[in-house]
């Protein structure tokens, strides 16, 4: 896969982003954009838990159904279920049907209930300030950081499950918490020239 790829309508994307029409939108619009809220955040968690082992297009395909299934992913909701629910989400077809994970998702909404400031204000609390280095290749992108092993830490010592430093990252990516757009894709909020972007904020829930 090539690292930065020009698309017909000139705009340059990191290679992933511009894989599959799935990918171009989510890569376009959500990737790597600053998202708080905890219902939000634990929508993403939960689908970055999912993903574990799996594909993130398999995963991106199913948003919806995920959506539908888990409530909208509203944390009180999602926190109340019971075996009957698990049952319910283990013959829905349109999700992941892994008992592990399901249970995760609720257990994790239980925790994050029992946080003092919420899940949102947690997770960001985590997010590197200052400057970094600015990723020009596929390479020059990690697969975990000191401050993913950090938040997966303390998110295992808080309770949740499926919640790797791996999967911490890849939410770190996901939401803003650190931007990975390769420099040049149009995507990122600082641009070759250095000119910041604004961040765009999508809140759920």
């Amino acid at each position: 896969m090539t690292d930065l790829v020009i698309g017909a309508d000139g705009l340059a994307r990191c290679g992933w982003g511009a894989s599959t029409p799935d990918y171009a939108t989510y890569h376009d619009q959500e990737w790597g954009r600053p998202l708080r809220g905890d219902d939000a955040l634990f929508e993403r968690l939960t689908l970055e838990a999912f993903q574990s082992g799996l594909s993130w297009l398999t995963i991106l395909r199913k948003r919806e159904a995920f959506r539908v299934a888990f409530d909208r992913f509203h944390l009180e909701t999602v926190a109340g279920y019971d075996e009957s629910d698990v049952q319910r989400l283990l013959v829905n077809a349109g999700i992941v049907r892994n008992r592990s994970k399901i249970e995760a998702a609720v257990n994790n909404a239980r925790a994050a209930l029992d946080l003092p400031d919420g899940l949102s204000a947690l997770l960001w609390s985590f997010a590197k300030t200052g400057q970094r280095a600015e990723p020009l290749t596929f390479a020059d992108v990690p697969a975990r950081t000191p401050e993913s092993t950090a938040l997966a830490k303390t998110l295992k010592q808080r309770g949740f499950r499926f919640v790797g430093p791996t999967t911490a990252y890849a939410l770190m990516q996901a939401t803003g918490m650190v931007d990975d757009h390769l420099v040049g894709c149009h995507a990122r909020r600082t641009n070759p020239t250095g000119r910041s972007e604004p961040p765009v904020a999508a809140v759920m829930g």
